[in-house]
């Protein structure tokens, strides 16, 4: 019987978690991790993931009986931008996914000569939230810094050179940084032009392949052997995907922790070009992952707590209740989801949180229902995009902290008119890294068996077909909202900085 200890950080919070290769959870500790918000500027600090992730696996090994531990392996956030210098420690905060700064670098990076040719071959845009933007960002705005980067790196990547001191990350992380996946290579006709220097970022390994033995400085921190060998997974999206079970064609995921995270499967390569969603071979797993992630998923969840709920006992079930006593539809009011802005599928940086046709009869009931139903809309417009590729969804396999809330899963079943499986793992996330490694390590002859010994199903929820009829038109209002007001977003967003200036917020949970 061998064991895994996972470590998972995603953006509010850290966790180490070991298992069993049965498939038995047999610890788990976790501590809450700082966001600084100021402006489009969205950061975490190193520093405290290095500190709070030894304090997460001493805590986790304590409870599992301080057992020996055969691998570990680690998966976090993607698109997030680490500097370190030659002893690996951090020059800058980390800029985090849903960090905006890049804007002018985005655009900058859409005139290159070469991004033409890379952007065909790889599918992706020039998005903000990537790598080469952040990287071009601190090139043109801390020039200072980029003398003294040795490797410029994910949290994946920064978590693994402190167990290892190795500087390595997987095919689907690098992808980030228009990494070819297929032809495996970094697109170094246009690095060299945008000048950043291919040898600050880290090589690239298979997920489930060994980067290498937890280093003595490492071990005395947490409390690991330095027999423990250190496995690469990859970033918590792929991983949560992986998680969920949905390998069969046409079987969808959605992971809904901090952000929603929507993902369906395909045999084949999808040949159409993607610009609203983002497709991921993984090839040692013989499947095509086609979706992407959104910048708030369970994370509005948390807000309509902070707004309405914050003095009840009971926050979650008092929404609960308050939801389903208001009607469908939420008595005429919709609300657009995009807090943060929004990643896939509409890619927009300016797009701000409304509810729209609010009337006084309106109590925070019907709010918290409307809130509720986007998480539905979400879904829906996911499905839409993928479904554009010619790969037809059937059932969605449902997971992360959202799913405990089972009115939200009877909605996105009513929404999307498919059938929706709850999965009885909710850390989706975690096991799909602990599967990977051990199927990368030969300990499962095929994730199908690693499948089996992970995933089970809690609860299979049908539509109700009338309630769908009626999501429908209401999902073409939804939609006619958003496009009537983008264009006033960008004017909002001005008008804004100018009158209000930047404020500087702390999230400790999103």
């Amino acid at each position: 019987m061998k064991t895994i200890l996972v470590l998972n950080m995603g953006m509010k919070s850290i966790r180490s978690i070991i298992f069993d290769s049965e498939g038995n959870k047999l610890a788990s500790f976790a501590v809450p991790i700082e966001t600084s918000l100021t402006g489009d500027t969205v950061t975490q600090a190193p520093s405290e993931w290095w500190e709070k992730a030894c304090r997460v696996i001493r805590e986790s090994l304590a409870d599992a009986g301080n057992i020996s531990v055969d691998y570990l392996t680690v998966t976090t956030s993607s698109s997030c931008l680490v500097c370190v210098d030659r002893e690996g420690e951090a020059l800058l905060p980390c800029m985090m996914v849903s960090d905006k700064r890049a804007v002018k670098e985005s655009a900058l990076l859409k005139e290159a000569k070469a991004f033409e040719k890379v952007k065909t071959r790889t599918g992706l845009g020039a998005d903000p939230s990537l790598m080469i933007p952040k990287a071009l960002w601190v090139k043109r705005n801390r020039p200072e810094i980029l003398d003294q980067v040795y490797q410029l790196l994910s949290p994946n990547d920064f978590l693994i050179a402190k167990f290892t001191g190795r500087y390595v990350t997987d095919y689907m992380n690098a992808q980030k940084w228009h990494y070819d996946v297929e032809n495996r290579c970094y697109p170094l006709e246009l690095l060299q032009e945008v000048g950043i220097p291919q040898q600050f970022l880290p090589k690239v390994a298979v997920p489930g392949a060994c980067v290498g033995n937890v280093l003595c400085a490492a071990a005395k921190k947490t409390g690991l052997s330095t027999n423990t060998q250190v496995i690469a997974s990859t970033y918590d999206a792929i991983c949560s995907f992986i998680g969920s079970g949905a390998l069969s064609e046409g079987e969808a995921s959605d992971v809904s922790g901090t952000v929603t995270v929507f993902r369906a499967a395909s045999q084949k390569k999808i040949e159409k070009p993607l610009d609203k969603i983002q497709q991921l071979p993984y090839y040692e797993g013989g499947v095509h992952i086609i979706g992407g992630s959104n910048n708030l998923g369970g994370g509005l969840i948390e807000w309509v707590k902070q707004c309405y709920y914050q003095n009840e006992a009971l926050p979650y079930e008092l929404m609960e209740k308050d939801a389903g006593e208001a009607s469908l539809g939420a008595g005429g009011i919709i609300f657009l989801p995009y807090l943060l802005g929004e990643r896939a599928p509409i890619w927009d940086n300016n797009a701000r949180g409304v509810f729209f046709g609010l009337e006084r009869m309106h109590t925070r009931k019907e709010m918290t229902r409307a809130v509720f139903e986007s998480a539905g809309f979400i879904d829906l417009d996911m499905i839409g995009a993928i479904e554009k590729t010619g790969l037809s969804v059937h059932t969605i396999r449902l997971s992360g902290g959202l799913a405990r809330l089972n009115l939200i899963s009877q909605i996105k079943a009513d929404i999307t008119g498919r059938e929706v499986w709850v999965l009885s793992e909710f850390e989706t996330t975690a096991t799909g890294a602990a599967m990977i490694a051990l199927y990368g390590q030969g300990v499962y002859q095929s994730l199908r068996e690693a499948v089996d010994r992970f995933v089970q199903i809690r609860m299979m929820i049908r539509p109700n077909q009338k309630n769908h009829e009626k999501y429908t038109e209401l999902y073409q209002l939804y939609k006619e909202t958003y496009h009537t007001l983008k264009p006033l977003f960008p004017k909002r967003m001005e008008l804004t900085e100018r009158l209000y200036g930047i404020k500087r917020i702390k999230i400790e949970n999103l």
